[in-house]
């Protein structure tokens, strides 16, 4: 790891980290290059003005934390995990948004992510449950949510608007009690 990164979890291979406005350059290139991976399921920012919008809102909004899954071994962006819509009191609870860049996907590096992620939020951030909504065609977001322990809840009809429709999404969730302890 270089000394200019300090992660906010770190598992064997991939650490965490918040997101910043110096990470425009390379969040928006591997945006641009992983295109074919994320159409038709999302759409992150591939210019460094829509960048600035949506990693401000990350920083900046109380009920949205933001992390940037990073490759240990060279600190390079391999992916990203959001959670939104955090909400306290008796909920404690929020809404994961995810992605990974194409260099990275396959490699288990988002799985090493979502387990960190899902640790600093039943952790330090306090959270009891972590929901995920998936479009059913989405065989390797389902994969990975599964894989990580996260148990399917529901079925949602037109539940998001992404890429000019209404979509239909699988609920997934878990809660701190489902997760192991280290």
């Amino acid at each position: 790891m270089s000394d200019k990164i300090t992660y906010l979890a770190e598992g064997p291979r991939v650490g965490i980290r918040g997101f910043s406005y110096e990470d425009a350059g390379e969040f928006t290139a591997l945006a641009r290059e992983s295109r074919g991976l994320h159409a038709p399921w999302l759409f992150p920012p591939t210019e460094p003005d829509a960048y600035a919008a949506y990693a401000g809102r990350l920083m900046e909004d109380p009920s949205r934390y933001g992390f940037l899954v990073c490759t240990r071994e060279d600190d390079r962006i391999a992916g990203f995990i959001n959670i939104n819509n955090v909400v306290e009191g008796a909920f404690q609870s929020g809404a994961l948004g995810y992605g990974a860049f194409a260099h990275a996907a396959g490699r288990g590096l988002m799985g090493e992510g979502l387990d960190l992620v899902t640790r600093y939020a039943f952790g330090v951030l306090g959270l009891h449950r972590l929901e995920v909504n998936i479009q059913p065609r989405n065989t390797a977001s389902i994969a990975l949510v599964r894989r990580a322990g996260y148990r399917l809840e529901g079925f949602s009809p037109d539940f998001l608007f992404i890429d000019g429709a209404w979509r239909d999404h699988e609920r997934w969730a878990i809660t701190a009690e489902m997760v192991e302890p280290r």
